[in-house]
């Protein structure tokens, strides 16, 4: 039925939405002027709608509150900059409103009363839905800005009228059009560059697809013209100006020297106290999410100090770092350790500091091969032991000043760990000691960051290369159950064979190498170019050359490196680059 917003219009909605924006990415990406001009807001948007894509079209949704649950929390998932973030939030704020609206039966025209009825898939909840997305987006923003694609969500939901759910969506999209023109001439960067808001620009294709999903054509008209157009820039019709525009306003960076983003688990009642802490720190803040789950992104000069604020409220993952160059592009700092011992990284400094003060790694290990291979990587080892966290402390503080260092990297390499890893900073840095907490939850994660560092590079560079690599390396683990208990992959008995993935156990079995090779399988599935082995002091014999074998015949193109860690917290670590 045309107008109705149901689950099968939701997934329309997704698909066109995405499609659209993957014609326009490259034009979206050109006209990237603000806030930073680094040339990637239709990608980042297109990303962000790709993740969301995908979790509607995982499993089928009854309603449509179900489906654009799905739709809100793929985007938070796999949200990227400051658009896309944004985008999430407003899905978000969209969802809500239907999960909280009972179900009912549509109205139906001719019958008494009926066109009279408000179901929850017609215009007024839709108008309901527009509105509560541009608050929500808008609170998730720590300094909005007019002339962005807040204004638009904001215009779109002011102009969002109509008899049904088509109508309102069709409504929307040409306030957003009218809102996008406008930009242009609300912004100083937009105004010298003679373009419309990016972001802007993008939403303007959500609600396109929006219309266009429930049956309305979107509104094809042209949008008065830009504001304060310089020279003769004329704004093509659908309100952008031409990329060669955006491309000429591009100048030397000032702004913070790196982007961070990163997933929190965290209690809501947290979130206010980090916003805080964050926008302090650096700029482009949004904190978007809830009910547990939170999306952060931030611009910064220091990107350990933005990681450690997460630490001390909850548990980041999925942690990002992008250095932004001088030209306003991003620059991908992520690098990786392959097994011919040479570290290959996207991001070089071609201007290294030759008078660099001392720095130290600090690394929390179990076992004493996993503390050689750290040592001769030149870290500091402290034993990770069973015993009071101040204790535990104490080492860390121990080990600092044993170290000696103007700078120190602390590498917890646990969950249980972050915590006193950043207590531990806090007080180094009240020592005068400048440091950075690299939230590595597995040894592996450590690692792949010690197999990056570099103390030839600036301090702020090393910490950005080694959070990289440790947050593009997936951890697993093989161990023994001590006690019968319930596990998110069924009840386990004593002496089971776990197997864990990123900390959930994943496979229960009772054979160490199939359960081992399941774990990798289950790991590699996502994609991967090394295998890391590390073996605990109770691996059987031959346990490695027999999983060796099983990623050579299975993933020709995967590598394999195997470290005799002699951990006794169980047989096998396994981390995937």
């Amino acid at each position: 039925m045309p107008g109705q917003f149901d689950s099968t219009a939701v997934r329309k909605w997704c698909a066109l939405a995405l499609a659209a924006l993957e014609r326009e990415r490259a034009e979206i990406d050109a006209i990237n002027v603000y806030p930073v001009a680094d040339g990637d807001t239709g990608s980042n948007l297109c990303l962000t709608l790709e993740a969301a894509d995908s979790a509607v079209r995982a499993a089928p949704h009854p309603s449509a509150a179900d489906a654009l649950g799905a739709m809100a929390h793929g985007a938070l998932l796999g949200a990227c900059g400051n658009s896309g973030t944004i985008l999430a939030q407003l899905l978000r704020g969209f969802a809500e409103v239907y999960a909280q609206t009972p179900p009912g039966p549509p109205a139906t025209p001719g019958v008494p009363g009926g066109e009279d009825e408000t179901p929850p898939d017609g215009a007024a909840l839709l108008r309901r839905a527009l509105r509560r997305a541009a608050d929500a987006a808008y609170g998730a923003v720590a300094r909005p800005v007019e002339g962005t694609m807040l204004t638009v969500a904001e215009v779109a939901a002011e102009a969002a009228d109509g008899a049904d759910a088509a109508e309102v969506a069709r409504a929307a999209h040409t306030g957003a059009r009218r809102a996008l023109a406008a930009t242009t001439g609300q912004l100083g960067a937009l105004a010298r560059a003679g373009v419309v808001d990016a972001g802007g620009r993008g939403l303007v294709n959500v609600l396109g697809a929006l219309a266009e999903a429930l049956g309305a054509a979107p509104d094809a008209a042209a949008p008065p013209p830009p504001a304060a157009q310089p020279d003769d820039t004329a704004a093509p019709a659908d309100g952008a100006a031409a990329p060669a525009a955006a491309a000429t306003s591009r100048g030397p960076r000032t702004g913070p020297a790196f982007e961070v983003m990163y997933l929190l688990d965290a209690e809501d009642t947290v979130v206010p106290g980090l916003r805080t802490v964050l926008d302090q720190l650096g700029d482009s803040l949004v904190v978007g999410g809830g009910d547990g789950l939170w999306n952060v992104h931030v611009h910064v000069d220091d990107a350990g100090a933005a990681i450690e604020a997460g630490i001390e409220r909850g548990r980041p993952h999925r942690v990002r770092v992008t250095a932004l160059t001088g030209d306003g592009d991003h620059a991908d700092s992520h690098s990786h350790s392959h097994s011919d011992g040479h570290s290959h990284g996207h991001h070089r400094d071609t201007h290294l500091r030759r008078d660099v003060a001392p720095r130290a790694v600090v690394a929390v290990v179990q076992g004493d091969g996993l503390a050689a291979l750290c040592e001769d990587a030149g870290a500091t080892v402290v034993r990770a032991a069973d015993g009071p966290e101040a204790a535990l402390t104490d080492a860390i503080r121990r080990a600092i000043k044993r170290a000696g260092p103007h700078e120190v990297v602390l590498l917890p390499n646990d969950p249980d760990l972050q915590n006193t890893a950043a207590r531990a900073a806090q007080e180094a840095r009240t020592a005068g000691i400048r440091t950075a907490v690299i939230p590595t939850r597995a040894a592996v994660q450590g690692i792949a960051a010690l197999a990056v560092h570099d103390r030839s590079r600036r301090f702020d560079e090393d910490v950005v290369a080694m959070t990289s690599a440790a947050a593009a390396t997936r951890y697993g683990e093989v161990a023994l159950a001590e006690r019968q208990s319930w596990t998110t992959a069924g009840v386990c008995q004593a002496g089971d064979v776990l197997g864990l993935v990123e900390g959930d156990v994943a496979v229960i079995g009772s054979d160490i190498d199939q359960v081992a090779a399941d774990v990798l399988e289950r790991m590699l599935a996502a994609g991967g170019e090394m295998v890391t082995l590390v073996l605990g002091a109770d691996a059987p014999a031959g346990l490695a050359d027999r999983l060796r074998e099983h990623v050579r015949r299975g993933h020709l193109a995967v590598d394999t490196v195997v470290h005799e860690g002699r951990q006794r917290s169980g047989p096998l670590l396994i981390g995937v680059e």
